[in-house]
């Protein structure tokens, strides 16, 4: 497979719809995610992820599948940011999009990392996509309904401000709360050896129905117009900073796997 070289056009270039309709775990919340796993590599793992990312961090790679949303010749990529659920469904019972979700999407970027005759450039391009993925699969919100594309169609407010409820858990709350993504990272939960491998255990999908719980108490967590503040903060950011840390946890056990 053939990786051509992107000169990153800046996200905020994109239109205000197009942001609206993918968006995903903010800056911050996607380098908290990467941050978190390289606490967990193993030393192995980490050499053989330090020569293809060229030195790169977990944490600054973790945007690669956002940014290159800006060139349409990406676009087939674009389906992989998230899962479209009833609520009353998992992800066995759901109806498949054809043009693949973050199922697909996390199983084939561990397809081309695991194939020892995939290129060096497949191999960093969709390395970069995994963290990404990972990060994504681990916002309750990528795993929403299709019918409000996970939330982004369901109006509220954020401190008197329009928004949406896929964005409040994308990124208000977590730049309400005012911290670097290296402090976020560094103040996550002190997790023994025990609960770290309990976080690991389970399949891809096994994780998909886990995190769609979750899922289906946001939607019961606001009405619509709702002026959300400092008590919904209250109330769901121990959640937010949860899914993160555990979406790294994942993420490092996925590359442990791959990388050794």
């Amino acid at each position: 497979m053939k990786i051509k070289l992107l000169l990153l056009i800046p996200f905020f270039f994109i239109t205000k719809s197009t942001k609206e309709e993918t968006a995903f775990w903010g800056q911050n919340g996607h380098r908290v995610t990467g941050k978190i796993a390289e606490k967990h590599l193993t030393r192995r793992a980490k050499r053989k992820i330090d020569k293809l990312l060229k030195g790169e961090s977990l944490a600054f790679v973790s945007t690669y599948a956002d940014e290159i949303k800006s060139d349409r010749s990406y676009r087939e990529y674009y389906p992989w940011h998230y899962i479209n659920m009833d609520l009353d469904e998992t992800y066995a019972t759901a109806e498949k999009n054809p043009q693949g979700d973050l199922v697909t999407g996390i199983n084939k970027c561990i397809a081309v990392l695991k194939d020892k005759n995939s290129t060096e450039a497949d191999k960093a391009f969709f390395l970069k996509l995994l963290v990404h993925f990972v990060g994504d699969l681990h916002q309750p919100m990528h795993i929403g309904q299709r019918e409000d594309k996970g939330g982004n169609t369901i109006q509220v407010q954020w401190f008197g401000k329009g928004t949406n409820l896929h964005a409040v858990w994308d990124t208000k709350m977590i730049e309400e709360w005012n911290m670097s993504y290296v402090e976020l990272a560094n103040n996550a939960q002190d997790l023994s050896k025990k609960q770290i491998k309990s976080i690991q255990e389970g399949t891809l999908v096994e994780w998909v129905d886990e995190v769609h719980e979750i899922t289906k108490e946001l939607y019961k967590s606001v009405k619509i117009g709702e002026n959300l503040r400092y008590r919904y903060s209250y109330d769901h950011l121990g959640t937010v900073r949860k899914q993160l840390q555990i979406g790294g946890i994942r993420l490092a056990k996925i590359l442990n796997d791959i990388f050794g």
